[in-house]
């Protein structure tokens, strides 16, 4: 048997997943039954439009709380800024410069649960984190893109 893949993620995202999984279970489960009951009482089954959507929506939230409740299980919380060392690590926001062309990033890094990049979040699987961790201030990375090589130099990690 594998080992279990550990879900790192700061308090606050595993919060979010827990309010999450809490709603799912309270709430959408109810309303998604009342939708099947609904549609049960139109008639034939074979041809019910509605039924089916509700039991593909049925197996879609069961399949989500499953994937919720093992992500809380697995969940190795990140505690931001008390990360060790000057060295970029889960947890710690990392500012770079791109290379040659001088644009400036700022991004944390975070398990893959809470990733956002349109909220400085990068996920600690990202190609771009996996070539940062362990790097310090002023080091010169290159990282292996989707899009291409890039360089980058980096110039803050807190």
């Amino acid at each position: 048997m594998s080992e279990e893949k550990k879900h790192y993620m700061t308090l606050e995202g595993k919060q979010k997943l827990e309010n999450e999984l809490e709603y799912l279970k309270t709430e959408k489960r109810k309303e998604v039954v009342e939708r099947i009951k609904v549609a049960r009482s139109f008639g034939d089954l074979s041809e019910n439009s509605e039924y089916d959507a509700a039991k593909d929506e049925q197996a879609f939230v069961e399949a989500r709380i499953v994937q919720l409740e093992k992500m809380v299980r697995d969940a190795v919380i990140i505690e931001e800024n008390k990360a060790s060392g000057d060295s970029v690590s889960i947890g710690k926001s990392v500012k770079f410069l791109e290379l040659p062309d001088g644009d400036e990033e700022t991004y944390m890094i975070v398990g893959s649960a809470e990733a956002d990049p349109f909220e400085g979040k990068i996920s600690n699987d990202s190609p771009m984190a996996k070539s940062l961790l362990g790097k310090k201030v002023g080091d010169q990375v290159t990282v292996q893109t989707p899009g291409g090589e890039i360089s980058v130099r980096i110039l803050e990690v807190k």
